[in-house]
């Protein structure tokens, strides 16, 4: 007989997604980050026990393009059997399917992908499960170039990770990509999105990566800006503004409408130790 947790994920993928619970207007794109906190067997908060909430979170909120950060293959893998209207590219840290991913998931009746790639914040970025500088563990980006269906517009989107505890790592890891933002070169816009592990606050990494000819973030710069209430609160539901460490920031010709960070639980449980942040944004 099959698992409970697999029969649900199975009849959940039979029901088409319903209408996000914010319409956008036409022409707008839905981009969501969320750390997903990887999988572990400890209660009360184990992946088998977060698994449907994090599929009816995004079935809700149903984002054009998700950027998730922790997340372990057999989560990625239940991500893609809860919600097929989603395709899925990235690999673990660590090469192939170990370790954890900065998977980029995007609704395939919306976008298409052109282009993807990874490589690792270090001084050897193109070697697999290089250490990221002077951090403890291995930290990467996965990139992709998408085409927007109903607009034909082109963008591109980087999923990253900062390291959560050398800030020397996580400065050098926003000034390489800077360098590789500044390398290529090219007109159409451009998202970054990820866990950055540093506050949103002026001061600080953040001005690494935002500020004049860097780039823009997203949750200010909206027309209609969220509340800030943090985004890391450790499976609490309690967030301070100064944890806001998950962000989408833009660069390039992008007008961003509305941002939020989202707060869902399911009978108590959140899907996660962090809130994902969800933009809605137009390319121009």
């Amino acid at each position: 007989m099959m698992p409970i947790h697999t029969l649900f994920l199975a009849a959940l993928a039979l029901v088409p997604l319903p209408p996000p619970d914010e319409e956008p207007a036409p022409g707008e794109l839905a981009v969501m980050t969320f750390n997903l906190r990887y999988a572990s067997d400890r209660k009360p908060n184990s992946w088998q026990e977060r698994r449907d909430a994090t599929v009816e979170l995004i079935r809700g909120e149903r984002p054009d393009l998700i950027g998730t950060q922790e997340a372990l293959f057999e989560q990625v893998r239940d991500i893609e059997s809860g919600l097929p209207q989603y395709r899925w590219v990235g690999q673990g840290r660590n090469g192939g399917s170990h370790g954890e991913f900065m998977a980029i998931f995007y609704l395939k009746e919306r976008l298409e992908l052109l282009e993807y790639d990874h490589f690792w914040l270090s001084e050897t970025p193109n070697v697999v499960g290089s250490l990221c500088y002077d951090a403890s563990l291995p930290r990467m980006v996965t990139w992709a170039v998408f085409r927007d269906l109903n607009t034909k517009r082109t963008f591109t989107v980087l999923n990253t990770h900062f390291d959560h505890a050398s800030h020397s790592a996580r400065e050098k890891s926003a000034r390489q990509i800077m360098e590789w933002v500044k390398s290529i070169e090219i007109d159409r816009p451009l998202l970054l999105i990820g866990d950055f592990n540093a506050p949103a606050q002026s001061g600080g990494m953040y001005d690494f990566l935002v500020g004049e000819d860097l780039f823009t973030d997203s949750f200010t710069s909206a027309k209609v800006p969220g509340t800030d209430h943090g985004t890391f609160h450790g499976f609490t539901g309690r967030a301070l503004a100064s944890t806001r460490i998950d962000w989408i920031l833009h660069r390039g010709p992008i007008a961003v409408s509305a941002s939020k960070i989202v707060t869902f639980q399911k009978d108590g449980q959140f899907p996660s130790d962090h809130f994902p942040v969800l933009a809605r944004l137009r390319l121009m």
